[in-house]
């Protein structure tokens, strides 16, 4: 594996041979210094990128993927959103990443797609190339059939009233294979499905409608069910007459509410959920964070896990903390003098768990020093242990002040530690008795275990595990019934830090 390099006062060492807390203090200088290196094409131009295992998917992902959005989907008069997917294809970056809500940047794919020969059926196919990428699209429709009025339910229709899930899959692979008016060749098909920003508990119980006990005649279908018959071929549903196989992966996005992802995730009794995207930077941990909480159980059942918002957004730069929805929000500067792109990209990257990060581009340049694409590749070569935890804590240090501190204005604020959920004790018999609990969530420092107090005295420890089914966390014990018997747990991060639970008698 080629090491990557770092430049700093015209000279080049690896990076593993300096000191890791010296490069992060220092970024801001070679950042400055970057137009005048003159090996620095060098190191954009070696032969391969590295890249990681996407979980249990059997692919291997680049550490950078292209995010549809950005310029891809809020397009710049002078930016040509179609040469920067491929430039992608040339720096041999293999995920992209799109949506049914992200305007014209499906049609822009199948622009870019048409070039590189990767339609189905037209001549000079290259089907090789088509199985060496990972494309996944989105849809933020949970229904697949029925009434799309479900209170606290958000169906994102794409201005297509009356659309549901397969609607959005089928939009996808017409818009970017087909003729975009619905139509779609054999053969086409997407690496995955992303369910779209899971926010609500209504949201997570409308998605899961009908998969376990599927019937077609049911007035309403989630979109689970519907996808696992695209995926399988099969018709359970009754909503793939034709039984087509037009997805190999089925998964969901997240920014939000890290335990409504974590119930996403618990409810999948047959392992159907093959993939997260989900927010991670620097200023994660100044809210509910996802690193200590939904991010670990993902990694705990073998997803993929690909992280994005590694600028928050742009939020970190020159916009706003608010949503983008025009082209003056597309940020196309490369870093800044006060904070350096880099770094930021290493902490998504060595957030435990993460395999790859999509990243939008503003804007692309032959001059490598200047484009923001080539630069962010060049960042994201980076192994998964390289930052130390003091490391990464520098570079929290450089975020958490940007714009306040509200930067992830897409993320739930803060709770901190909590206490156990869900606390149960029941009898047994026998004078045993049975606790059970439902995981505690991190603050800033990861849960480490939780201790057992009965009658004020602590009788044992369970050690933390991510939680990744509805099954709980459970401890018995033989206790002497004739005495009043009050237990209480406590949670205990890997910092010391506790949270008690309320106290119950039995």
């Amino acid at each position: 594996m080629v090491e990557i390099l770092f430049f700093a006062n015209m000279k080049t060492e690896p990076i593993n041979n300096i000191n890791r807390r010296s490069f992060i203090k220092t970024s801001a200088t070679a950042f400055i210094g970057l137009s005048f290196i003159p090996d620095f094409k060098r190191l954009l131009s070696r032969p391969a990128l590295m890249k990681r295992e996407f979980g249990r998917l059997n692919h291997e992902v680049t550490t950078f993927g292209l995010g549809g959005q950005a310029s891809i989907q809020w397009t710049p008069d002078d930016v040509d959103p179609v040469a920067i997917i491929l430039k992608a294809f040339d720096n041999q970056v293999n995920y992209f990443d799109t949506s049914n809500l992200y305007g014209p940047s499906q049609l822009n794919y199948g622009k870019a797609f048409r070039k590189l020969s990767l339609i189905p059926g037209m001549a000079g196919y290259n089907e090789k190339l088509r199985k060496s990428i990972f494309l996944t699209s989105k849809t933020h429709i949970r229904l697949a059939k029925g009434d799309l009025s479900v209170q606290g339910v958000n169906n994102w229709t794409n201005g297509q009233p009356g659309s549901h899930t397969i609607d959005d899959l089928k939009r996808s692979l017409s818009q970017i294979f087909g003729d975009g008016q619905g139509n779609y060749p054999e053969g086409a098909y997407l690496d995955m499905v992303l369910i779209h920003s899971v926010t609500s508990k209504a949201d997570v119980d409308a998605v899961y409608e009908g998969l376990y006990n599927t019937d077609s005649k049911s007035e309403r279908i989630g979109a689970l069910a519907a996808l696992r018959d695209y995926r399988d071929g099969t018709n359970l549903t009754g909503l793939n007459p034709k039984e087509e196989k037009l997805i190999k992966h089925i998964g969901f996005s997240g920014h939000y509410d890290p335990g409504v992802m974590i119930d996403m995730i618990q409810r999948d009794r047959d392992n159907l959920l093959e993939g997260l995207l989900v927010a991670i930077n620097a200023n994660d941990k100044l809210n509910f964070n996802m690193q200590h909480n939904v991010i670990p159980v993902a990694a705990a059942k073998n997803m993929g896990i690909i992280g994005m918002k590694v600028f928050a957004d742009g939020a970190m730069y020159s916009k706003g903390a608010h949503w983008s929805n025009q082209v003056s929000h597309v940020v196309r500067q490369v870093g800044s003098k006060e904070l350096p792109f880099r770094p930021l990209i290493e902490y998504s990257l060595t957030t435990p768990g993460i395999n790859t990060v999509i990243i939008g581009i503003g804007h692309i340049s032959d001059n490598e020093h200047e484009c923001q694409l080539s630069q962010n590749i060049a960042a994201a070569q980076i192994k998964p242990d390289a930052l130390s935890e003091t490391d990464r804590t520098e570079v929290e240090n450089m975020t958490r002040h940007v714009k306040e501190g509200k930067t992830n204005y897409f993320q739930l604020e803060k709770g901190g530690l909590t206490a156990v959920r869900n606390l149960q004790i029941t009898s047994s018999g026998n004078n045993r008795v049975k606790i059970t609990w439902d995981t505690a969530y991190a603050g800033e420092s990861p849960v480490d275990y939780y201790e057992i107090w009965h009658n004020n005295k602590k009788t044992a420890v369970i050690k933390h595990i991510p939680q990744t089914t509805k099954r709980p966390f459970e401890y018995s014990e033989t206790i002497d019934a004739s005495v009043r018997n009050v237990y209480h747990i406590v949670t205990v991060d890997k910092k010391g830090n506790k949270a008690g639970s309320d106290k119950l008698t039995i």
